[in-house]
């Protein structure tokens, strides 16, 4: 019964703590980051138009999202990173595996995957622009491109670091090479490829703005360089909150990823 009351009593506790970490020092931090913007906007000597305050922002914000253009351009931004981060793990976590199981595809193909990697996405969008032209293509390319070699080379350390005394209790119970694969290789997997999959969706979340101000005529990309053009300076800021709001939620999809059952599988195995 003592027990069972201290529990009670520790409940509301670390309910409080939880609030104060993770709402209100946080809310207390974007209120603070208002402020200093607001005071920055009226004092730094710079015209509205050149750096608009947070209200002229907001306003232009209930605009575009009034009009369906800032939809418009966010489902264009997120079709593009969707496509090319889901051929980029189609494609590089089955060759990450193969590079980790086996040690002649390593030698055979590593040294042209690290040659590759350290190449900007950005570097490839001449070539992009040229192969593909003017569209989704380029824009899905650079972003394959910019989560591919992050996935492949993080899989290949992941699988080359799983214990190797799995794969001999496997082949004592004569497992075939497709088990070994499901109930070892990616299983123990897991942990790693969701941290990798966490870094590649903020990397190819910036890429594709990048390349929609190249290589397309739609997205938030486009949206921020077209209204800087117009010197629209309140709708570049309005694409750049999207961007970082997005930004947040792929995060925190991530992060749930991380916290499955089955991620745990190789920690506590």
């Amino acid at each position: 019964m003592e027990t069972a009351t201290l529990n009670t009593r520790a409940l509301p506790v670390n309910t409080a703590r939880h609030l104060l970490r993770h709402v209100m020092i946080p809310c207390l931090a974007f209120v603070l980051l208002l402020v200093i913007w607001d005071l920055l906007a009226r004092y730094s000597g710079w015209s509205r138009q050149v750096f608009p305050g947070p209200l002229q922002v907001f306003v232009s914000f209930g605009e575009l999202a009034a009009n369906g253009t800032l939809l418009q351009h966010t489902v264009a931004s997120l079709f593009r990173v969707t496509a090319g981060f889901y051929l980029a793990v189609a494609l590089g976590l089955p060759l990450g595996i193969l590079l980790g199981r086996l040690a002649i595809a390593r030698a055979l193909l590593n040294p042209i995957i690290q040659f590759l990697r350290p190449i900007s996405p950005l570097a490839w969008i001449p070539l992009s622009m040229l192969w593909f032209g003017i569209g989704d293509k380029p824009a899905v390319f650079l972003i394959f491109l910019s989560s591919f070699f992050p996935l492949v080379v993080s899989t290949t350390i992941t699988v080359g670091a799983i214990n190797p005394v799995f794969f001999q209790v496997a082949a004592n119970f004569n497992f075939s090479r497709r088990e070994v694969i499901t109930k070892i290789v990616i299983p123990a997997m897991i942990p790693g490829t969701i941290t990798a999959l966490r870094i590649s969706v903020t990397i190819a979340w910036l890429v594709v703005v990048a390349a929609e101000m190249i290589a397309v005529q739609s997205g938030l990309g486009y949206l921020i360089l077209d209204s800087r053009n117009a010197l629209r300076m309140d709708y570049v800021m309005n694409g750049m909150i999207v961007i970082g709001l997005i930004g947040l939620l792929l995060d925190a999809i991530m992060r749930r990823l991380g916290r499955i059952e089955s991620a745990g599988w190789y920690r506590n195995g």
